[in-house]
This record gives structure tokens, C-alpha cells and sequence, in this order.
């Protein structure tokens, strides 16, 4: 069963909550950062993202940048930016996205149940991304930045959690630049602080990593590394635990992840076409944009045109985890035998684009001369995620995105 429990958030004051929170690290460059950080000393990017303090050009993985998130770090400390509370607590983190609310469980896993698989996973991570968190995290002594976790639902926590949005005044409730809303309450009650952690140490035998697969696997390791390295060990200490936001499956909604390729392998339109149609039911829908509407139905634009693309039923297999995945159709049958793209990750002829983005951008950057082709997909439910975890396997890359992104800054555990 999971392991999760309360700790001493290190959080901001409620006045100051909207210029200290900010998104995650990793999905903005140095220069845009600067941007989202002008006019706010408050924001936590001067910690996440502290190369924005130094000379332009400076290598973001350099000890000067790691010691400039030190010093922007107890700067947040001693001037009230960042506050720690006095006693362990659970919090609810709400995100509103078009009119719909998520709302999950703040608190702090134990990076043993990554190690022994109670921690799922769905993607494989990049060493050098780990290890750059894992520097981070040894010189901060904290877990900067949450990690975004979903179990599947259980009915007391949600009763819990409605209970307490229902009845207390959320301590946070803004909406950021994106339009996103955010809220967030404290969990003050010692007794329903126990109960939380008991529910998930009895009714959740395991967790899924929905997005931060780098981050979590780097928590997990500083965790593993701290206890060799302390002769005293006990086991209950800070850095045994890691941050994570806790969300039931039920409430999250998966957003597609889409395609756009550069050439056409040396075919024809014609050729190319005629190869499609080997294994996919293909359907010129016109010019307007044409979004999948079901799964093993995929859109494709090329030269102007969308094109509803229905996979014939020998290219999948619904009672297998990783062939009813529409991205291993799309890479077997298209990218992979017609297009000549083995390798997502290397490729150099493919780009892959949020969902967040419309179908718009695709349309935009094939007119635009910069791509040939673009591929739109059905989203990956969350029922796929979990099989596909659940069976020891892993998503091809870019399969899922997750929308809002986790705000930063709402609250920091220190593992010190």
C-alpha cells in the first residue's frame, strides 16, 4: 500500500501567493522565464529557474546557477516570502480549466515505493534530467517543485476533501496569467490528518506518476542516497519523503499529444496516400479542422486538406496494454514503415506538439512551409495509463499531456 503523509509545508503569504507561484521549470526556457519573472522579486523562478539572475549565456548546469538558487532560496525565507508552518499537515490543491475542477492531496510520498514498484510509472527518464533535479535538490534541501501523482479514487477522500471545500476558506484562490484558477486549502485538523494517511495506507496500493517522471525518479534517488550516507538512519527523517499532488483518477482528463514530420520520405503525395490506405480507411473531410472523435481514428493535414484516417482492425489490439495505444499505430503503420521515423526521441524530421496548443498550430506550421504532414490523436484515457503501468510497460515518448500544470511555489518541503 502507499505511503503518504503530512508535513510542514514552507508556503507564502496569502498576499504575496501569486508573485512567488509560478510554472513548472521545465516548460520554459531561460529567456522566457526572465520574462515571467520581470517586476516579481517574489517568484519562485529566481530559485527554479536562477540562471534568469545571471549573465546571458550563462550554462544552466553550472555550480554558479545551483548556488544562485541557494541564495534566492534563504532570501525567500528571511524576507517572508516563504514561511514554514508549525505543524505536519495534508493540503487540497484545486486547478480550474474550463470549467471543470480537479482537486487532489497534497503530501509527501516515501522514495522507497518507487524503488519496489508501489510508485508507477508509464515513461522512461533521461539521466542527465534526474541528475540535474538531484543537484538542485542537495544543494536547496528541499523539493522545490511537486510531483503529479493519481491514484485510483477512493470515496472517503473525496468525502474528506469536498468536506473541507464545502466549509473552510480556501487559504489560497487566484487565476494565473494562463486563465487557469487555482486553490488551495490547509488540512488544520490533526484527526482528519490521520485518517488521510490511513486511507491511503489502506485503500491505495499504488500511485501513479502522471507527469514528473525526471523529478520523481531524482527525489526517489536523493532519498536513497541520504539514507546510505547517514550511519543514523531511523527511516522517519525528511528526506525519506518527497512532494507529490495527489489527484483520483476520476477528475483528470488527458489531452492529446500530436505529430508533425517535415518531409514524406521521399514519396509522392500520391505514393504517400496510397500507402496509408493499406492498413487506415481514409476520408478527405475538407478544409475546415478535423479533430479525432473516437479512439483508432486519427486526423492528418497535408496540403490543405484534413483528412479523417480510421485504422483497420488488423493494426491493433484492444485486450493488449500497449497495442491499443494509438501512438504505437500511428508509429508502426505511418511514421515508422511509410516515413522512415524509428525513434521519436533521436529524429530529427518529427516534432510533437501539446494538445494545449489546437489543432491550429499543426495547420500553422504545415502551411507555413516548416512541415509536409501533421497527425492529430485521440487522447490516451486514463484506464490506458494505468494498464499500461500496471503492466510493467512503458508509453512511447510524448504520449500524454496533462493540463494545468502544477503551479510552483504554493508550497515547499524541506528534507533537511
Amino acid at each position: 500500500m502507499a505511503v503518504v503523509k503530512p508535513f510542514k509545508g514552507l508556503r507564502p503569504p496569502k498576499e504575496i501567493v501569486e508573485n512567488v507561484s509560478c510554472l513548472p521549470y521545465d516548460v520554459m526556457n531561460s529567456k522566457e522565464a526572465a520574462e515571467m519573472a520581470d517586476g516579481k522579486k517574489e517568484s519562485l523562478l529566481h530559485v527554479t529557474k536562477a540562471e534568469i539572475d545571471l549573465p546571458e549565456g550563462t550554462d544552466v548546469h553550472s555550480d554558479i546557477v545551483y548556488e544562485k538558487a541557494v541564495e534566492n532560496f534563504k532570501k525567500m525565507q528571511s524576507e517572508g516570502w516563504l514561511v514554514q508552518d508549525e505543524e505536519a499537515k495534508f493540503y487540497i490543491y484545486a486547478q480550474t480549466m474550463e470549467g471543470r475542477t480537479q482537486y487532489g492531496i497534497v503530501g509527501c510520498a516515501w522514495y522507497e515505493d518507487y524503488f519496489n514498484e508501489i510508485i508507477k510509472k508509464h515513461e522512461l527518464t533521461r539521466p542527465d534530467k534526474e541528475e540535474d533535479r538531484m543537484i538542485l535538490t542537495r544543494y536547496t534541501d528541499a523539493n522545490i517543485e511537486p510531483v503529479f501523482f493519481s491514484y485510483k479514487a477512493v470515496d472517503e477522500i473525496d468525502q474528506i476533501v469536498e468536506n473541507i471545500v464545502k466549509n473552510q476558506e480556501a487559504d489560497y484562490d487566484f487565476v494565473a496569467e494562463d486563465g487557469f484558477g487555482h486553490h488551495f486549502w490547509t488540512v488544520n485538523d490533526a484527526a482528519v490528518n490521520k485518517r488521510i494517511e490511513e486511507l491511503f495506507a489502506s485503500e491505495v496500493p499504488y500511485t501513479y506518476v502522471a507527469d514528473g517522471h525526471h523529478r520523481t525518479a531524482a527525489a526517489s534517488r536523493i532519498g536513497k542516497e541520504r539514507a546510505a550516507n547517514n550511519p543514523n538512519h531511523t527511516g522517519d527523517e525528511e528526506y525519506n519523503f518527497f512532494m507529490t499532488v495527489l489527484f483520483p483518477d476520476n477528475q483528470l482528463k488527458i489531452i492529446d499529444y500530436n505529430r508533425v514530420v517535415k518531409d514524406l520520405n521521399g514519396h509522392s503525395k500520391e505514393d504517400f496516400m496510397n500507402k496509408i490506405v493499406e492498413n487506415f480507411v481514409l476520408q478527405d473531410m475538407g478544409t475546415e479542422i478535423y479533430k479525432p472523435a473516437s479512439l483508432h481514428e486519427f486526423s492528418m493535414y497535408i496540403d490543405g486538406h484534413w483528412y479523417k484516417l480510421n485504422a483497420k482492425s488488423n493494426t491493433y489490439n484492444d485486450n493488449d496494454p500497449l497495442e491499443i495505444l494509438d501512438v504505437n499505430v500511428l508509429s508502426k503503420y505511418i511514421l515508422d514503415d511509410i516515413l522512415g521515423i524509428e525513434d521519436l526521441r533521436t529524429s530529427k524530421r518529427i516534432d510533437l506538439v501539446g494538445g494545449i496548443r489546437g489543432l491550429g498550430e499543426l495547420k500553422k506550421r504545415v502551411d507555413s512551409g516548416e512541415m509536409v504532414v501533421a497527425f492529430a490523436l485521440y487522447p490516451v484515457s486514463m484506464d490506458q495509463l494505468i494498464n499500461i503501468a500496471d503492466s510493467g510497460n512503458i508509453m512511447p515518448p510524448k504520449t500524454t499531456w496533462f493540463e494545468p500544470k502544477l503551479r510552483s511555489g504554493l508550497v515547499i518541503h524541506k528534507i533537511d
